[in-house]
């Protein structure tokens, strides 16, 4: 089962594109009037400031996670790692503190969400431990896209 992109992630990352692809337009426009004295050190800040906007914009689409994340992954890894504690939802340590969607949505910091569910894998809180040193990021949103779908499906 493959779990898409937050749709969050995906909004932020079609808008950083268009102004990336904008900015690369305009910094290659060549000028449609006339060059004067003063008039050319505004248009050439503009191209500037252009090319400003698309190299940054490049730059936040190479950072940015170019991977899905896999709930089928999430679920193995959540097996070997969570389970013991969190088995069909449960929590064996803190039994109100569940991976039921209204707990979630109760109790975690971030609320209802993968980042906020990845977020509390990576760094722990309380009782549970940070798997931040030994889980892989991917594995960790992997973890998290189980953890909500499975949530939203009554676990």
């Amino acid at each position: 089962r493959l779990h898409h992109a937050a749709p969050l992630h995906s909004e932020m990352l079609a808008k950083i594109s268009c102004l990336a692809l904008v900015g690369s337009a305009a910094a290659f426009t060549a000028p449609t009037m006339p060059l004067r004295s003063g008039a050319s050190t505004m248009q050439m800040s503009a191209q500037g400031n252009a090319v400003k906007v698309a190299a940054a914009g490049a730059a936040l689409l190479v950072a940015a996670p170019a991977f899905a994340a896999d709930s089928g992954a999430g679920e193995k890894i959540f097996t070997a790692n969570c389970a013991a504690c969190h088995a069909g939802g449960k929590n064996s340590v803190v039994p109100d503190h569940t991976l039921e969607k209204d707990a979630i949505e109760k109790f975690l910091t971030g609320g209802f969400n993968e980042k906020a569910v990845a977020t509390q894998v990576t760094n722990g809180k309380g009782a549970m431990p940070a798997f931040g040193g030994r889980l892989s990021d991917e594995d960790i949103a992997n973890v998290a896209a189980y953890v909500i779908e499975s949530s939203e499906e009554g676990w």
